[in-house]
């Protein structure tokens, strides 16, 4: 079964998104900060990253060059809703530093599968 890890600081997106995810059949392992995030990476790899880029601790971007350096396969996608610039602008920062796919929130499930599905199955 693939394995997910999320890194959102939300409880409720990162509850939607662990939901969804379940739900089509995926394991998945959920952390509210970059710092866990990055533990549970090293304890057991994902398949396949989900982080949000207005994170805890460091920024997503931080994460993603971290998480690129110690593991340059590691699949990642990144998701932002925006913060002090809009979403876009993170979001190309971060496929500019190895996200290999971006979503803006709120995030539809629909698209979120679609997303998984690419780079998982």
């Amino acid at each position: 079964m693939p394995l997910i890890l999320i890194i959102d600081y939300d409880n409720e997106v990162r509850g939607m998104l662990r939901q969804t995810l379940e739900r089509a059949g995926y394991d998945v392992l959920d952390a509210p900060m970059a710092r866990k995030g990055m533990d549970l990476y090293r304890q057991d790899p994902a398949d396949l990253v989900i982080t949000d880029l207005i994170i805890l601790e460091k920024e997503g971007i931080e994460t993603i060059i971290e998480l690129r350096r110690e593991f340059p396969d590691v699949k990642i996608i990144a998701m932002s809703g925006g913060g002090i610039i809009e979403p876009e602008t993170y979001l190309r920062m971060a496929k500019g530093l190895g996200a290999v796919r971006t979503l803006t929130k709120p995030i539809e499930r629909k698209d979120l599968l679609e997303a998984v599905r690419e780079f998982i199955e």
